[in-house]
């Protein structure tokens, strides 16, 4: 496992987290290494920090081997900075700016989540001999939060300030105004009090690249200045927000996301134990399963039109059956039921071409081929009449080939056969008369 990743985790949530990957993942070497290290360091964690939601800590606790896995990765993560980033996805406001939450509660989990080593924004609002402050505007880094409104303030001591010259004032580079990236350096959490820092030497490794100090609104977080483009948020939507930014219409939008997380489009991780797998069976793609919803959904549909059939209320019969078949244009049962109500109306040809579709479907289905049968044998009598003789006689023939004991064609076919002969003997008698 991920032993650095684990105890992040287990550093944030605590003891209870830790009981539960212990119960869990009772095998794991790796839990075992990191709670005897975090039993020797439980005097400096912190316990201020309240995290109620317990079903979080069981999911994690359940899933730790797959959220912990070392190699959970497909491919190599892409890092862009925030100006390179700002077209490639849509970057949004901080939700809660959408949901007008009291500013007191904003302060409350602003405090609750920041930590030392995260990076902010602020403007100058007064310099002293011992530093200067500043009052906070927004988060850089991953953390997004809207507090420019809760007039948060930060010092930044003296000591911090790196100096340009041996027998300069570090504070004389700065103006009330000035806006200020830095790094927090101390986060007292009961008096809500902040301290940062401009020392390069703060940074997190992976940000070790921007610039602390004095910057310009240019530098200034993506989503920030997305802000200050939106005029009255609580009149806003996410939907539109998210609709008008450049970065959502980006056709390669998945693509990029992917790549930034590390994860293969072909060989995607899951957390579901069962999508682990590498070899799934056929039933289990979703062309199968999307076969098996259609012919439930389809079924039912036929289950209404033989309720409607039964009433008499063809045309309500029929509106289902064609429902069915517009949802699975293969279903046999709406196909077998769909000619029965064909036959019924006397529409025979039509009845005929659906048994004849439900039988290639599925060559052993009785109900079709004995509807089937039955309706050839009918409409080899309709032709009859119409002195289409060999026809008839093809259709007791078709009759005969699918059940050779169907007595009704075997019939049928003699009386036709006897006619024929009889008709072709007075053809004869006509012309000896006639000669």
């Amino acid at each position: 496992m991920n032993k650095d990743l684990m105890r992040q985790s287990v550093g944030y949530h605590g003891p209870t987290l830790l009981s539960l990957l212990k119960s869990e993942q009772y095998e794991n070497a790796d839990i075992h290494s990191v709670s005897a290290e975090f039993l020797k360091t439980a005097l400096h964690h912190r316990r201020d920090r309240r995290i109620d939601n317990i079903a979080i800590q069981q999911f994690i606790a359940r899933k730790a081997d797959l959220l912990f896995a070392p190699l959970w990765k497909s491919t190599t993560s892409t890092e862009l900075n925030d100006e390179e980033t700002e077209d490639y996805y849509a970057i949004m406001p901080p939700l809660e700016q959408l949901m007008e939450v009291p500013n007191d509660d904003k302060r409350q989990y602003f405090f609750r989540d920041i930590e030392r080593g995260d990076i902010v924004i602020g403007r100058v609002s007064s310099i002293r001999d011992f530093g200067f402050f500043m009052t906070l505007i927004s988060l850089g880094g991953d953390l997004r939060r809207d507090i420019e409104s809760l007039e948060i303030t930060a010092l930044c001591p003296v000591r911090d300030v790196p100096s340009h010259g041996k027998h300069e004032d570090p504070l004389s580079y700065f103006q009330v105004g000035d806006l200020i990236r830095a790094v927090l350096k101390d986060v007292d959490r009961y008096h809500e009090r902040l301290a940062v820092t401009l020392n390069p030497s703060a940074l997190p490794t992976h940000l070790s690249h921007w610039k602390l100090g004095v910057i310009s609104g240019e530098d200034l977080p993506a989503y920030y200045r997305c802000n200050l483009t939106l005029g009255n948020p609580v009149a806003e939507t996410y939907d539109k927000i998210l609709y008008r930014t450049l970065g959502f219409a980006n056709p390669s939008t998945v693509e990029y996301l992917l790549g930034k997380l590390g994860i293969s489009e072909i060989e995607s991780p899951s957390l579901m134990r069962g999508l682990q797998s590498k070899n799934f069976v056929g039933d289990d793609y979703a062309a199968a399963l999307r076969k098996k919803q259609s012919a439930s959904w389809a079924l039912k549909c036929v289950k209404a039109g033989v309720e409607h059939f039964k009433a008499g209320r063809h045309v309500d019969a029929m509106n289902e059956y064609n429902k069915a078949l517009e949802i699975d244009s293969n279903n046999v049962e709406s196909l077998v039921a769909r000619g029965a109500l064909y036959a019924t109306k006397g529409s025979l040809n039509k009845a005929i071409s659906d048994f004849d579709l439900a039988l290639e479907t599925c060559p052993t289905h009785r109900n079709a081929k004995k509807y089937l049968c039955q309706t050839l044998v009918e409409r080899g009598g309709q032709l009859e009449e119409e002195e289409k003789l060999a026809n008839a006689e093809n259709c007791y023939k078709k009759a005969l080939k699918l059940d050779e004991t169907f007595s009704e064609a075997e019939e049928a076919l003699q009386k036709l056969r006897k006619h024929m002969q009889d008709e072709e003997k007075k053809e004869v008698l006509n012309i000896i008369i006639v000669n």
